[in-house]
């Protein structure tokens, strides 16, 4: 096997083109990568071509590296089925569980020095090609779980890959690995969908009142069903931990609600968990990984036309003033809605004086 040289990534096969992986082949494609696709399902290929992520893989061509973009489960099986057929010199995967996939490879008997497992924090509710973006690793967290017989060549051509997308990549042990995305991601997304669940049940009249802050708490649990349940199912355990401490924490509340109800006074116990979870969400790396920052809110109503954020932006940047985040809320059953513009605090109220001025409605 002829090892890679660093900064030598030509070609790469990606085996799965759902959105990770037309993601990665688009962003490959943008660095002037040949990039080779597979999939099961043809039309999944035929879209991804249609983007511009590469051309359809032919078994039997030797790609420098192979990404494997599939459930966790069926990650070990996939990266035996192309290392028999040498489809790559090194391989990676992009499924968001790692401790799984690298236990079946070593009982499959894969070349784990070739292999190293691998997951881009990154991603969107929608999924398939189709919501595939080029962008999508800009910036973004890429662990990287090299086991102890994985090669210095293979990680390095990796980092590549990972450079290549614009991601960062960070080293991380496995174990450790699904323990922390047990907590960011997996267990928040059960959450986000027992919230979310109360809504299927709910009355017009509810589902009318609804604003920003139910659309916040719920907005990942419209991710597929499918390819959750088999996410959550190979870090079972981790999400099962995390999940019952959560559960203990919303059983404690609704208790002392229970016993304080019609009382109208503060429940210290409700209270305590508010208060843990401003502690922990304040915990939240802020803007470029650094510590957690807390902007100012401007508020300006905007016409439901088309066009018309994009001139707010505009006139918001050419008061000089940076935009650090921007939320829209609509006004249920009006053609107008609120863009919440989130600036650096001393720059709140300069920004709010010049959009008045432009004939923006600033409250």
């Amino acid at each position: 096997m002829t090892p890679i040289q660093d900064g030598t990534i030509g070609s790469v096969v990606v085996v799965g083109t759902g959105l990770i992986g037309t993601s990665v082949a688009l962003a490959l494609r943008e660095r002037d990568v040949r990039v080779y696709l597979a999939d099961r399902d043809p039309a999944a290929v035929r879209l991804a071509r249609e983007l511009g992520a590469g051309e359809e893989w032919t078994p039997g061509a030797t790609a420098d590296l192979a990404v494997i973009a599939v459930p966790p489960q069926f990650v070990a099986a996939q990266l035996l089925d192309l290392q028999k057929n040498g489809a790559a010199r090194c391989y990676t995967d992009v499924a968001s569980v790692k401790a799984l996939p690298v236990s079946q490879a070593e009982e499959l008997g894969c070349d784990l020095a070739a292999f190293v497992p691998g997951h881009p924090l990154a991603g969107r509710e929608r999924s398939g090609p189709a919501a595939a973006r080029a962008d999508l690793f800009l910036g973004r967290p890429w662990a990287l779980c090299p086991t102890p017989d994985t090669s210095a060549n293979a990680v390095r051509t990796v980092q590549e890959l990972v450079a290549l997308c614009g991601g960062n990549a960070v080293t991380v042990d496995a174990a450790e690995h699904d323990r922390a995305v047990a907590v960011i991601s997996h267990a928040p997304h059960v959450t986000a969908a027992a919230v979310a669940a109360r809504l299927a049940e709910a009355s017009e009249t509810a589902l009318g009142l609804s604003g920003q802050g139910v659309r916040d708490v719920t907005r990942i649990a419209a991710g597929d069903p499918a390819l959750w349940t088999g996410i959550l199912s190979g870090n079972a355990v981790p999400v099962a931990e995390v999940l019952e401490r959560v559960a203990a924490d919303l059983a404690a509340a609704a208790r002392s609600l229970r016993g304080h109800a019609g009382e109208g006074a503060a429940v210290s116990e409700v209270t305590d968990l508010l208060t843990r979870g401003v502690v922990g969400t304040g915990r939240i790396p802020g803007k470029h990984g650094g510590p957690a920052r807390t902007y100012a809110v401007v508020q300006v109503v905007i016409g439901d036309r088309p066009g018309e954020l994009a001139r707010l932006v505009q006139a918001a940047g050419e008061t000089g003033v940076n935009i650090e985040d921007i939320r829209l809320e609509h006004a249920p059953g009006l053609p107008l809605g609120a863009a919440e513009l989130y600036v650096q605090p001393e720059a709140a109220a300069g920004l709010a004086e010049e959009l008045r001025a432009r004939g923006w409605q600033v409250p």
